[in-house]
C-alpha cells in the first residue's frame, strides 16, 4: 500500500507540474482517476484507524492489568503489542498525510478545470 500511495502522489505531482499544457478532457479523466484513488485510500485510512486504535486500547489495557495483577507475562504481552503498534502508527501516518496531500492536489485540479470551463 505504501508503494501505491507514493506512486500515485508522485504521478499527480508530475501531472500538476505540467497542468497548463493539458486539455480539459485530459484533466477530467485524471480527476476521475484521482477521485477513485482518494476513495480507496480513505477507506484504507479508516480501516487502519480502527485497527490502530484497537491495538492502542489493547496495549493500555494490558499495561493497566499488569499494574493491578503484577504478572510478568502481561508486561511481555504489552511489549509485543507496542512493537506491533509502532508500524501501524507509521502506516496510518503515511495514509493520513497522503490523503491530505491528495485533497490539495484535487483542489488544484478542480481550480484548473473550473478555469478552463469558464473560458468556454
Amino acid at each position: 500500500m505504501k508503494e501505491r500511495i507514493l506512486r500515485h502522489l508522485n504521478f499527480m505531482d508530475e501531472f500538476l507540474a505540467d497542468i497548463d499544457n493539458k486539455s480539459l478532457a485530459e484533466l477530467k479523466k485524471i480527476m476521475e482517476r484521482h477521485m477513485t484513488e482518494i476513495y480507496f485510500f480513505m477507506h484504507e485510512r479508516f480501516i487502519h484507524l480502527i485497527v490502530t486504535v484497537l491495538f492502542a486500547i489493547g496495549t493500555f489495557m494490558t499495561v493497566f492489568t499488569y499494574l493491578i495483577c503484577d504478572n510478568i507475562m502481561l508486561l511481555v504481552l504489552a511489549l509485543f503489542l507496542v512493537i506491533l503498534l509502532a508500524p501501524y502508527i507509521k502506516h496510518y501516518y503515511l495514509l493520513e498525510n497522503g490523503v491530505q496531500k491528495m485533497y490539495v492536489q484535487y483542489d488544484k485540479l478542480r481550480e484548473k478545470i473550473d478555469e478552463l470551463e469558464s473560458k468556454k
